[in-house]
């Protein structure tokens, strides 16, 4: 089983793809090299064969035929079974001297076997074939030792292929061998994944290839994923746990207005009460379809250039005199109109900062001075909105971003704990990160966004 996943993996395939290329790019840069080889070889011999049909002619220098055929038999008595032949003979064909009685052979360079020079066997030779004051003279050289050169030469290629080849193949399959572990073991993760064990993780090596780097996205991948689901199961206990209470409350006011009715009492305050509760459980319910919607990426189409320095102008000017008659104060401190452009949906950003700026009117106290800051530094722009209030206690800092939490201390004041949630999920669909720290004393929440190009520093 284990050995038929092997056959079929994409890794081993991939090996056995790389060392059929690596064999036949082999193959063919032997034969070219072996073909290179062969021509150079025999060019040898032909330069070779003119050297020598040129020394022993030169015996001839004086018009003494003696000479030449002394050379000649000299030559003969050289050499042994015929590796070399030499031949002279006359005008009328008569042999003067050599080591074969008979050349039948063509005057220049020519290629023979041994049946042109009287001998048997299939033995080919290369032979030069000249006249020398009306005489003709035969010089052959066999190929034997040519042929062997490029015998061991071609043998040579082939062995080097071979062990070439056999490298390429096992270092092929232990590549394999490794890619396969590693790939098995990202499926073994997805596996675990799938039967949800959601922290579950690729194991990293470290190495930073392509795999590594697969892995990493992989695992940033589920941890979005984790972090949805146990958003969703937090949600699922938070309208479970949050929403019975008005739930109750709306079913005691309506019980109340019936018994009134069949009292015969005016019920009509119960009905209003009952109708103004069905509405804030379903603006609560309308603010959290809001978030679900931003989570997924609506409306990201609607995206254009937004200055939040107008934004924060328009709601300083709204909010001025809500915040004074709170007895509080409210201030925007910006570089100018056309530093802080973002990328964005207008109406969200407005909605985001309205947030926190009721958040800020409504659980600080009066006398509480509430600052707003707007600048742009290195390719980000930085709104602030700070408080001298009650702030938010650090381990708390968190959680608040959660659908339907609130502080113990904010239970007993106006609000759905929904506010910050859509604060988060705005911030996120605009690639914003949103930080609240204390501002010694009160709180400063402060929300980073990537600038536009647009944008002057």
């Amino acid at each position: 089983m284990l050995r038929s996943e092997t056959l079929r993996s994409t890794a081993f395939r991939l090996a056995l793809i790389f060392s059929g290329l690596f064999f036949a790019t082999f193959l063919i840069a032997g034969f070219l090299a072996y073909q290179i080889i062969s021509t150079d070889l025999h060019d040898r011999l032909d330069l070779t064969l003119s050297e020598s049909f040129d020394m022993i002619a030169s015996s001839y220098g004086e018009g003494d035929l003696e000479d030449l055929v002394g050379t000649l038999r000299t030559y003969s008595a050289s050499t042994n079974d015929h590796e070399r032949i030499f031949y002279l003979a006359d005008a009328t064909g008569q042999v003067l001297a050599g080591n074969v009685p008979v050349a039948r052979t063509e005057p220049g360079l020519s290629t023979l076997t041994g049946a042109a020079f009287g001998l048997e066997g299939d033995v080919r030779y290369r032979a030069l074939k000249g006249e020398i004051a009306g005489n003709t003279m035969v010089v052959a050289w066999s190929y034997e030792e040519t042929d062997e050169l490029g015998g061991l030469a071609l043998s040579s290629f082939a062995w080097a292929g071979v062990i070439a080849t056999a490298i390429a193949v096992a270092a092929g399959l232990l590549l394999a061998g490794a890619v396969k572990k590693r790939m098995d073991a990202i499926g073994g993760t997805m596996d675990r994944v799938g039967q949800g064990e959601l922290t579950a993780r690729i194991p990293l090596r470290g190495s930073g290839d392509d795999i590594d780097v697969l892995s990493g996205q992989v695992n940033s991948a589920l941890e979005r994923l984790s972090a949805l689901v146990e958003g969703m199961r937090q949600v699922s206990v938070d309208i479970a746990h949050d929403l019975k209470t008005p739930l109750n409350r709306l079913s005691i006011i309506i019980e109340s207005a019936l018994d009134m009715a069949e009292s015969g009492e005016g019920n009509s305050a119960e009905l209003v009460q009952a109708q103004n509760e069905a509405g804030r459980i379903n603006a609560t319910f309308e603010a959290l379809l809001r978030i679900a919607q931003l989570e997924s990426g609506a409306r990201r189409e609607r995206f254009t250039e937004v200055s939040l320095t107008s934004v924060l102008s328009t709601l300083a000017e709204a909010y001025e005199d809500v915040a004074v008659e709170n007895g509080q104060s409210l201030s925007l401190s910006a570089e100018g109109q056309d530093v802080a452009f973002v990328r964005g949906d207008k109406d969200l950003l407005t909605q985001l900062f309205a947030n926190l700026i009721e958040n800020a009117i409504r659980h600080a106290k009066g006398g509480t001075a509430i600052e707003m800051y707007v600048h742009r530094r290195n390719g980000t722009v930085s709104a602030r909105i700070v408080d001298d209030g009650p702030g938010i206690p650090k381990d708390e800092s968190e959680k608040v971003f959660r659908r339907l939490y609130r502080l113990e201390k904010s239970r007993s004041t106006e609000g759905t704990g929904l506010g910050l949630s859509m604060v988060k999920a705005i911030a996120d669909l605009h690639g914003a990160s949103v930080t609240l720290s204390s501002a010694n004393p009160g709180l400063a929440v402060t929300i980073n966004f990537p600038a536009t190009h647009g944008s002057k520093a």
